[in-house]
């Protein structure tokens, strides 16, 4: 008996081991030509809107443009559109004729590069090529342990960056918070850059309060680039800019900060952000043509100052939930409307830009879980090149979590697999396969050459999320994915200090701009 005892805990082990070392080899890195997913999977399958959908829009938009037109331009931006070819009527809304609207989609630039610090992390904006990243400006952190809501700090801006720089399905790192602790326009506007470009070497996305706080931020992106030129030829940061105030105006401020980006050579995220219900029509069709509306205005606005500079076609229509007014960033209408704006961006051969994954929930929990799921996949599934707010944010744009960074990188990684689609090759109907193991194997497919061959290429495997049986998840002490998650955070924050800004430079920027406020020990230094 001792024997057989023996005999089944050396089998027990070997099984054990054998897990182990399978589980290894998976989470082992991979080649980037053989990862299962990665930046720029084209998607495009789900078309929530035919063809005829889709030009029925088209001409809501024409007229929209044509007859409604924009109020509260400034001079400037007066000056550039009626140039162009815009009208300024009687009432002082200017309009744009159909001329003029499709001889820019046509000039348009498309199929350019979002730059990334390091030339692995640049993102294609072509076609249906999918990309996952943050972006928001929440005004709060969920401290997931205490369940507390607490302000946003520029720390946590910098530890974001560094948490997004370590997450491979997060493919770009839009500023996702305000640092509370700067009440200052200008030093938040710069601080808000500093910590973003220094936290992570990935594609950055920020915003400026005002025309006057772009100078030296150019300035100091220009330095961290080796020069002007380097910058100009590789944009690492781009501007999200609300030039417009939904319904159908201008932004004065914001107007300014696009006209000195352009200027400048930082790419411009023309972003509209009306809310369904509340500042664009309650029909979900009706916010599309809105938002359309408004991003073409955009983009014959950046046109007219600059043929061909790279912009992104914006269309962010939020929701509300109508019962209340309040916005619904994790519903089904939500992921709709980024579908449907995925789409138009395709009708116009544009690099397209909108919104998923922002979470009513409170808490990483399993609303959250649902919430971002959904429209994160219909985003991805609609072939939107950039998905914004894909990972970290709660509360409807109001919190951010950095745990949930971790958890929406496993969850984006499944997101991405549904993008791929299914391999149709003749290899992968598998007719010798199956004749290989029902006429001379073993009748599985465990230790078959085509499983071994495809472990790693054609399956995606969470970082942090639980496959465990039952009785394996007993023995491990019954984790759940929270507390992996708030693990991984503090082990990513302890370890990683992104290098790729040298020390001397940093002093550099800091004795030319005293206003920096993150402290070096901060940095790991």
């Amino acid at each position: 008996m001792p024997v057989v005892l023996e005999d089944h805990e050396a089998q027990r082990s070997r099984r054990s081991g054998g897990r182990e070392a399978r589980r290894a080899i998976r989470a082992a890195p991979l080649a980037e030509d053989i990862r299962p997913v990665r930046a720029g999977l084209e998607g495009g399958r789900y078309k929530p809107l035919d063809r005829a959908d889709l030009d029925r829009i088209h001409e809501a938009v024409l007229t929209v443009l044509e007859t409604v037109g924009f109020a509260n331009a400034i001079p400037s931006c007066l000056e550039a559109l009626t140039r162009a070819g815009a009208i300024h009527g009687p009432d002082k809304r200017i309009r744009f004729p159909r001329r003029l609207v499709f001889d820019t989609i046509r000039n348009a630039a498309r199929g350019f590069t979002l730059h990334g610090q390091e030339p692995q992390h640049d993102l294609v904006l072509q076609g249906t090529r999918v990309h996952y990243g943050t972006a928001g400006a929440a005004v709060h952190v969920v401290d997931v342990e205490k369940r507390e809501y607490r302000e946003s700090l520029l720390q946590d801006i910098y530890d974001a960056a560094r948490i997004v720089d370590r997450m491979d399905n997060i493919h770009f790192f839009q500023r996702p918070m305000v640092p509370r602790d700067i009440p200052d326009p200008f030093e938040m506007d710069l601080n808000t850059l500093y910590a973003c470009v220094t936290g992570t070497t990935k594609h950055v996305g920020t915003s400026f309060t005002t025309a006057d706080n772009v100078r030296p931020a150019l300035d100091m992106l220009y330095a961290i680039a080796g020069s002007e030129e380097k910058f100009r030829a590789r944009p690492f940061v781009s501007n999200s800019n609300c030039f417009v105030v939904p319904p159908m105006k201008f932004a004065e401020d914001a107007c300014g900060v696009l006209e000195e980006c352009v200027k400048g050579g930082i790419p411009i995220l023309l972003l509209s952000a009306g809310q369904a219900g509340a500042t664009a029509p309650a029909a979900i069709a009706g916010a599309v043509v809105q938002a359309v509306a408004e991003v073409l205005a955009g983009l014959v606005y950046v046109n007219a100052l600059k043929p061909g500079h790279p912009a992104i076609f914006g269309t962010w229509p939020f929701v509300s939930d109508l019962r209340t007014g309040a916005m619904s960033g994790g519903s089904a209408e939500q992921a709709l409307l980024t579908a449907a704006c995925a789409q138009m961006a395709q009708y116009y051969d544009l690099p397209g830009g909108s919104a998923a994954g922002m979470a009513d929930s409170k808490l990483p929990d399993i609303q959250s879980g649902f919430e971002k799921g959904i429209t994160d996949v219909m985003a991805g599934l609609s072939g939107l090149n950039l998905v914004y707010e894909a990972a970290g944010m709660h509360a409807s744009l109001l919190g951010f979590c950095l745990e949930s960074l971790i958890i929406d990188n496993d969850m984006i990684g499944q997101c991405l697999r549904c993008v791929r689609g299914i391999d149709m090759s003749e290899a992968a109907l598998s007719i010798d396969a199956i004749s290989d193991v029902c006429l001379n194997g073993p009748g599985h497919y465990l230790g078959h050459r085509q499983t071994l061959d495809l472990m790693q290429r054609e399956y995606f495997y969470p970082a942090i999320a639980d496959r465990f049986s039952p009785k394996e998840w007993a023995e491990k002490g019954k984790p759940d994915i929270l507390q992996r998650a708030i693990a991984e955070k503090k082990r990513v924050l302890a370890t990683h200090f992104p290098r790729h800004v040298s020390r001397v430079l940093d002093d550099q920027l800091r004795a030319r701009y005293p206003e920096i406020r993150l402290p070096r020990s901060a940095m790991g230094y």
